[in-house]
């Protein structure tokens, strides 16, 4: 039976690096690379328009692109930001089915629903091979750093053994998640710092990239697909934006509309939350009802947490010098947000849904994860301190009937019963 094939579709926020991957990548591995970007280039889509003849759009486009070759089984297409065309996305199909071309596609706003809202030719259902890229984790960011490949591997033999990270060694990691926690993960970001070490020009570079995210809250393509703004839903995706930092640095960190003015209403600003979601810049960590798995068949839909999908660019969203305080260890009222948030980023880059746990009695656990097909409490503790509400859950086993627990620490790995200790940075081992 011949294999179906399809394209690849890569999502992700917006300079991430996709592109700059994918045209390595292809440039690397085809003989051919053709190069389409449909923001850039609005002319290319009428092409799309027509009939979605392969041989048919094969001609035009080499029309529109001088010095193209369409070499069968030794081109690849990129469609970049194929958002902006939606029959760009119906033309996959027919290529797929010729089987002469490859199609890579990527989009920063492929996920949101209803952004363009032209009629389309269809939806290539079973043709497209979705992933979702994110931002560095730190292992990469280790990596970008030139950290020898043998550290990491001795830091992984470490975690599955249980055994202590060397001091030495334990302590320079610590002090690069640190870094980590204020670069993030944005290449441009990571870049900077690693030609300047200057976390003033990083916070810079952040703070644009900020900004021009901005640009994009409550855009939309209408039928003609011209660019328009939907200036009620601009105010209020802004409104939730901006109250993430207070929303934050509470105690009860669940959100609260309140926070962002004392007559908000949920069914007002909840399109605004999935908005920022479905974009990729927060992610929600839902409360759980019960300490059970399925984790997602045993959430409460009415309470959660916002979390910012790259720790470097929460850094940026608080005031100017946070970087410092962070270094410095003087995080003031944003410490457990800051490393709530990191660990939030690096679960969410394993591909885990967040959760968390929390009860009127002040009983609150930081996550809960499914960690080889058993549910796992997560507490995040900025240095070894104690961890009341593991304990409560992990000793009330008729209550809760949990059986394993993970304290991430500014420290080394320990075992205490069934409360597995381990170093903040370990956290990306968790899959």
């Amino acid at each position: 039976m011949k294999i179906k094939r399809r394209a690849l579709v890569i999502k992700g926020l917006r300079q991430i690096g996709k592109t700059t991957i994918v045209k390595s990548y292809c440039e690397s591995n085809y003989k051919s690379v053709i190069y389409i970007n449909f923001m850039d280039n609005n002319s290319i889509k009428k092409i799309f328009d027509g009939d979605l003849i392969v041989n048919n759009m094969i001609r035009d486009l080499s029309a529109a692109l001088p010095g193209s070759k369409f070499i069968p089984n030794e081109t690849v297409i990129i469609f970049d930001e194929i958002q902006e065309c939606v029959n760009a996305r119906s033309a996959i199909k027919p290529f797929m089915l010729d089987g002469r071309f490859d199609i890579i596609a990527t989009g920063s706003l492929i996920g949101l629903r209803g952004y363009n809202k032209k009629k389309s030719k269809g939806v290539p259902t079973g043709f497209e091979y979705s992933l979702t890229m994110y931002p560095m984790d730190f292992e990469e960011y280790l990596l970008a750093k030139g950290i020898s490949e043998d550290v990491i591997e001795y830091i992984k033999t470490c975690f599955y053994n249980k055994e202590s990270v060397s001091n030495v060694l334990n302590d320079s990691m610590m002090n690069y998640y640190k870094e980590y926690l204020c670069v993030g993960g944005m290449p441009d970001a990571v870049n900077t710092f690693l030609q300047t070490n200057d976390l003033n020009q990083v916070y810079d570079v952040q703070y644009n990239i900020l900004e021009q995210y901005k640009d994009d809250f409550g855009k939309h393509l209408d039928e003609n697909e011209n660019q328009r703004i939907n200036q009620k839903e601009l105010v209020r995706i802004m409104e939730v934006y901006n109250s993430i930092p207070n929303q934050l640095a509470k105690e009860n960190k669940k959100f609260q509309y309140s926070v962002i003015n004392k007559n908000a209403k949920g069914r007002e600003y909840r399109n605004a939350i999935t908005w920022l979601e479905e974009f990729g810049l927060i992610k929600i960590c839902y409360n759980m009802n019960t300490l059970e798995l399925p984790l997602e068949g045993n959430k409460d839909e009415d309470i959660f947490k916002l979390y910012v999908a790259d720790s470097g660019l929460f850094i940026a969203m608080l005031e100017k010098g946070t970087t410092n305080n962070i270094l410095n260890g003087d995080l003031k009222i944003y410490k457990g947000a800051i490393f709530e948030n990191i660990i939030a980023d690096a679960l969410n880059k394993l591909g885990k849904k967040l959760y968390y746990f929390s009860k009127n009695s002040g009983l609150e656990i930081d996550f809960i994860i499914n960690y080889k097909n058993e549910l796992t409490l997560i507490e995040v503790k900025a240095n070894n301190g104690n961890a009341k509400s593991l304990k409560e859950v992990l000793t009330n086993k008729s209550k809760y009937n949990v059986n394993k627990a993970i304290k991430l620490i500014d420290g080394n790995i320990g075992q205490n019963n069934n409360i597995y200790t381990i170093p903040l940075y370990m956290v990306f081992l968790l899959d």
